[in-house]
Parts: C-alpha cells; sequence; structure tokens
C-alpha cells in the first residue's frame, strides 16, 4: 500500500499573501494544494491521500476536493503548530490504514505542484528497495556559511552539497519508528523527515530528483508556476493549431 501524505498548515509568511495560505493561491483556475494532490491522485500505484491542513481551513479544502473531484483522498486531519507536528499527525493517520511494516508514506508539502509521474514513480520504487527515498538536486551554487547574515568565515565543498525534495518515501516501519524516537529523545522541529532520520543518527537514501519540482514559497516561485502553466498551454494550443492546418 502507498499512501501520499501531504502537510498543508503553514500561513505562508514569505509568499506576502495577506490573510491566504499558499497553499490556497489559485493559478490557472485551480489552487495549488489541488494542482499537487492530482499528480498523486493519477498515479496508478498511488493508493490513498492523507492530508494536514490548517485546522481553520480544513472545511475549505474539503469543498475544493469536492469541486475539483480530487479522487483517493482517504483522510483531512489537522495541522500542527509546527510543519513537524503537521507531518506527525498526517503520519499517524496514515498508520491506521497501514496493513504492513513495508507500506510506503509519500511525505510532501502542499506546494509542489510540478512534481512529475517519474519523479513519483522513482520514489516509491527507491523505498521499497531501500526503506527510505529522498529526491535532491546538486547544488549549484557556491555555499558560504554565516551566523549572523553579514560575515563568512566557513564555506562548503559545492560538489558535496545537496538540496533536498519532496515527496519523501519511507516504509511504515522506518517512519514510525523515527516519530517514536524523536518523542523519546525530545526532538520537537526537524526541518524535514530526512533531518530526523539524520538528527536520530541514521542515513537516508538519495536520488536525483528534478529542478523543475520547485516548492511555492515566495512570490518569485509563483512567478515561475504561473509562467510554466501559461507556457504550457500556449504550447499546447500551437500544436493544436499546426495540426489543424490554420
Amino acid at each position: 500500500m502507498v499512501t501520499a501524505m501531504l502537510f498543508a498548515g503553514g500561513v505562508g509568511t514569505r509568499m506576502k499573501s495577506n490573510d491566504l495560505p499558499k497553499q490556497f493561491l489559485v493559478v490557472g483556475g485551480k489552487p495549488i494544494i489541488i494542482r499537487t494532490m492530482e499528480h498523486f491522485a493519477k498515479h496508478k500505484d498511488v493508493d490513498d491521500i492523507v492530508i494536514a491542513c490548517k485546522e481553520d481551513w480544513i472545511d475549505y479544502l474539503n469543498e475544493l476536493i469536492e469541486k475539483f473531484n480530487v479522487q483517493k483522498v482517504r483522510a483531512v486531519v489537522p495541522g500542527g503548530a509546527t510543519g513537524f507536528d503537521s507531518i506527525h499527525n498526517g503520519v499517524v493517520e496514515t498508520a491506521k490504514a497501514a496493513k504492513n511494516p513495508d507500506d510506503i508514506i509519500l511525505i510532501c508539502d502542499g506546494v509542489r505542484p510540478m512534481l512529475s509521474e517519474q519523479l513519483i514513480t522513482n520514489c516509491i520504487e527507491l523505498t521499497r528497495k531501500y526503506g527510505t527515498a529522498v529526491p535532491v538536486t546538486p547544488s549549484i551554487d557556491s555555499l558560504l556559511y554565516s551566523d549572523d547574515g553579514e560575515t563568512c568565515g566557513k564555506s562548503y565543498k559545492r560538489s558535496s552539497m545537496y538540496i533536498t525534495q519532496a515527496p519523501q518515501g519511507y516504509t511504515m516501519e522506518r517512519i514510525l519508528w523515527a516519530h517514536n524516537e524523536a518523542e523519546k529523545r525530545g526532538i520537537t522541529n526537524p526541518v524535514s523527515s530526512s533531518e530526523l532520520f539524520i538528527e536520530l543518527g541514521e542515513e537516508v537514501r538519495l536520488f536525483i530528483g528534478e529542478r523543475s519540482n520547485i516548492k511555492v514559497t515566495t512570490p518569485e516561485d509563483l512567478d515561475t508556476l504561473r509562467a510554466d502553466y501559461y507556457y504550457r498551454n500556449f504550447k499546447q494550443f500551437a500544436e493544436e493549431m499546426k495540426l489543424s492546418g490554420e
């Protein structure tokens, strides 16, 4: 069994979108969260979807799921005070329907509307093989370390640096162990599931992701998403015109 667990509990302060959480911003007639969900709903190997949503937006999200007829949604649960809390709530809900320890959970931000079918497939296949699978892209920029954001005395070897993406795949046995250990050790707010495993002293399996798989976090990301959407639509229109001979 493969469950996509999306977390969408943030308020999007970096997006500067006033009162509307970034996951509900509309691009090309659809909210970002719906576009993200549809990738998993249409994938043949994904059995169901669980979403951890900002609690006071759950009713609205359910309305959107019905309006856009998104399939495979099993549950929408309240998010938490932090991203990790939201992930934890989603993991707990996913575990309720898990049939065996090798069932797979794909943990993904609700604001990755440009991920591909192949990326999801790769994540599932590698999770089955290794128990964990985290998509990354090699850093193309030099990296400097600074405590104060003003001065720097340390740099990192670019060829060894990678940017994490999502979905991140885990067997239910592995992710439940990690969350139980986090509670025992007082780990309360890792940035991502992969960082939780690393903080617990565990290794995770990496694979190369896709640069186009952006996390829509800033106004610039939103511009990129809109540009991609309108480009794809223009390209499709041009192909149709070419085929029709007009």
